[in-house]
């Protein structure tokens, strides 16, 4: 791999870092585990490691935005995740910043200057 390439890797990855949150808060309207919630992220074309994935959920459960409950019915125990009334409001708040930043960014691109 070339020093350009890891270049580019390391900045898409640092971009994605930056947007991993409102991917996850917007799948979590409904209950979903962790396993599942990768699976989901995956089929929407936005894989986030289990690594990354479980940390998040539990900081983001930490600061009131997901409310967690366990299903101990089957062999596996499993942690669902929900957005709480507080991550909801968060929740859409970020829609509202990211629609800003996304057509800011758009501009900038279209606009005199870019490639």
């Amino acid at each position: 791999m070339s020093e350009a390439d890891e270049l580019l890797n390391s900045i898409v990855m640092e971009m994605r870092r930056g947007v991993v949150i409102l991917g996850v808060l917007s799948r979590l309207s409904e209950s979903e585990y962790g396993y599942s919630l990768v699976q989901t992220l995956e089929k929407e074309n936005f894989p986030v490691e289990p690594g990354t994935l479980y940390p998040l959920l539990r900081r983001l459960e930490k600061q009131g935005l997901l409310d967690s409950s366990w299903d101990t019915s089957e062999n596996r125990p499993r942690k669902y995740y929900r957005l709480s009334d507080k991550g909801k409001r968060i929740y859409e708040e970020l829609i509202i910043e990211w629609q800003k930043i996304s057509g800011s960014i758009s501009a900038l691109v279209k606009g005199e200057g870019g490639i």
